[in-house]
């Protein structure tokens, strides 16, 4: 079964923390999560990814339960992950979470307590970063491509888009999971219009036309400000030309196409800053913790556009996240909507836009999704909607200049 599971939801969907893992001492998830990400090795997976740290959460892995018979019955009693919104309909899937996430969260909100978060905690975050690096580091080796038949097996990866369709072509892992389209495999909407914006990858995707409704419906992280976000002061001009304006906030899934894309026709203002920072998971119940800032606390690196229309910035920022192995940038100086401007090596994450106050108008249907006020959310709050590199993301005001 792949991540988008076409299932009758009859159990209660997991609220990630305080006790259902109660009984599992930190230090044994600690164990597991190391084992998971050898066994993604072949030497020691045998090539099955679903044994690796891409099952799900709801997967019978026997050597894991046997190690951690309490995951068996958490997935008994409860779905584990999230919803997402099919674009263009009234439908939604309910998608998975990986059991690498669900365990990395469980090391995050480990405690008695209701809330007890780990932040800060240097065993944790040293573990969460270690394996991160290291599971990049085996997906780098050439013994890794005896993953991916299975890795495309398990999520039903279609070939036929694909620049290189022969598997056997691809050295390791990581170069399929970085893996190219061919030319127009992902067409810009509204093309012609300059006034126009677009989707910066294949992902799950909530918009925002303002930081204040971010904050209210999906990032509730208490430290969450965009001068944090991009690494800088508040007096930074940039900073001050961003204040108060939109976000969106696109979340690869590990099955995704992992290259993102320009939403915007521009130039680059300055070339990209890299900033260091922690390993979490950007899974939603993460990034909707209260007590947890996810995207300014990870690793993240920042490249500032010249809006071609108006003139002004624009902020894309890549976040790294738990088991990404790197950011790594292939941009152009002049960029155009659709164009490639980077990818990341193994593991879901982020791409981060950031607008100027008033330079977009959302998309009315990404708008209600993401604000929990569409036929999709039923009513159970914000949905992140399913969209691919090129897809319509919003376009300028017919009200501005």
């Amino acid at each position: 079964m792949s991540s988008l599971e076409e299932v009758e939801i009859v159990k209660p969907i997991e609220n990630i923390h305080p006790d259902n893992l109660q009984r599992v001492h930190k230090d044994v998830v600690i164990h597991v999560f190391r084992q998971l990400v050898e066994h993604s090795h072949p030497s020691k997976g045998k090539g099955d990814v679903t044994t690796t740290v891409h099952a799900f959460a709801h997967s019978r892995v026997e050597w894991l339960h046997k190690v951690v018979p309490e995951l068996e019955t958490l997935a008994e009693k409860y779905h584990i992950g999230n919803f997402v919104a099919i674009r263009g309909t009234n439908q939604r899937f309910f998608e998975s979470m990986p059991i690498y996430a669900r365990l990395g969260m469980h090391l995050l909100f480990y405690g008695k307590e209701q809330v007890k978060l780990l932040e800060g905690n240097k065993l944790v975050e040293d573990t969460l970063r270690e394996q991160s690096i290291h599971q990049g580091k085996i997906y780098d080796s050439p013994e890794s491509a005896k993953n991916i038949p299975s890795f495309i097996k398990m999520y039903n990866i279609q070939l036929d888009e694909l620049l290189e369709p022969d598997i056997h072509k691809y050295h390791t892992f990581n170069e399929f999971f970085s893996r190219r389209l061919k030319p127009g495999a992902r067409p810009v909407e509204n093309v012609d219009n300059p006034r126009g914006f677009c989707s910066a990858a294949d992902c799950r995707l909530v918009v925002y036309q303002t930081i204040s409704l971010a904050e209210k419906f999906w990032i509730k992280g208490d430290e969450f400000s965009i001068p944090s976000l991009l690494g800088l002061g508040p007096t930074d001009p940039v900073c001050e030309a961003l204040s108060g304006g939109s976000l969106a906030i696109f979340r690869l899934a590990p099955a995704d196409y992992h290259r993102f894309h320009s939403p915007v026709d521009g130039r680059v203002l300055t070339e990209h800053r890299d900033i260091p920072g922690e390993y979490y998971t950007v899974n939603p119940q993460a990034v909707n913790e209260p007590n947890l800032d996810v995207f300014t606390r990870n690793k993240r690196s920042v490249l500032l556009l010249e809006h071609e229309v108006s003139k002004k910035p624009i902020a894309i920022v890549a976040v790294g996240a738990l088991l990404v192995g790197s950011i790594v940038w292939t941009y152009n100086n002049e960029i155009k909507r659709g164009d490639e401007v980077g990818y990341f090596a193994y593991g879901g994450s982020t791409v981060i836009t950031v607008f100027p106050p008033g330079l977009i108008e959302f998309d009315k249907d990404l708008a209600l999704n993401s604000t929990g006020k569409s036929v999709a959310a039923n009513g159970q709050g914000s949905i992140e909607t399913l969209v691919k590199v090129g897809y319509s993301l919003g376009k300028i005001p017919d009200t501005v200049e």
